[in-house]
């Protein structure tokens, strides 16, 4: 890249890596010359994560194979964004991807943190916290508002605590819901998730 293709934009992580081409014919003349020097170093490109990809969006509007892609847990894609005015526009942008999702609620469940009633909902927010900071503060840098689901799931796993922790909420997630609510109205920075604005809902 440093030799022959300075003029292009790219970026690696371990051995994923993205490059930026303004034209078909200019990212087909890449992805031979990397082809090639991959040969020459005995590795071998994937075949399957190895592609080119059309950045469609609001200009961008022609038909291509491939127009989305996913890099460090994000997907990469044409969505509908809202501008500095608040207009709504296509742009080709990142998010979370669904596949990050899963692994965020992966996690939570593995910590089995729903069942923990020994815990005070101030010790399970000190449990759960640095993982949630961690988490938004890498997804939440782009669209933020996709991990709103996510947050809803994490809600969902508090309603799930507070029906072992309380006897009264036993039986109704109902109640355990509107607990939860009452508890965010009056202490809305006791999680990371509602501290930062993206709380999801409840229900």
């Amino acid at each position: 890249m440093t030799r022959n293709h300075q003029e292009k934009p790219w970026c690696r992580y371990a051995d994923d890596g993205i490059a930026h081409c303004k034209t078909r014919r200019s990212a087909e003349k890449l992805l031979a010359d990397l082809n090639q020097r991959f040969v020459e170093c005995g590795l071998e490109l994937h075949p399957e994560k190895t592609k080119i990809v059309y950045c469609q969006d609001g200009k961008r509007k022609g038909c291509h194979q491939n127009t989305k892609f996913k890099f460090l847990g994000y997907e990469f894609r044409r969505r509908m964004v809202k501008s500095s005015k608040g207009r709504m526009f296509l742009s080709f942008t990142p998010a979370i991807s669904n596949e990050a999702k899963k692994d965020i609620n992966k996690t939570i469940r593995r910590t089995g943190v729903r069942n923990r009633s020994d815990l005070s909902l101030e010790e399970v927010a000190l449990w759960l916290n640095p993982m949630l900071n961690g988490w938004i503060n890498y997804y939440g840098r782009y669209n933020k508002s996709a991990l709103k689901p996510v947050m809803r799931q994490i809600n969902y796993t508090l309603i799930k605590w507070c029906t072992r922790k309380y006897k009264r909420f036993r039986y109704s997630k109902a109640r355990a819901c509107q607990y939860l609510i009452k508890t965010f109205e009056m202490r809305p920075y006791l999680f990371a998730h509602w501290k930062r604005g993206i709380q999801g809902s409840f229900v």
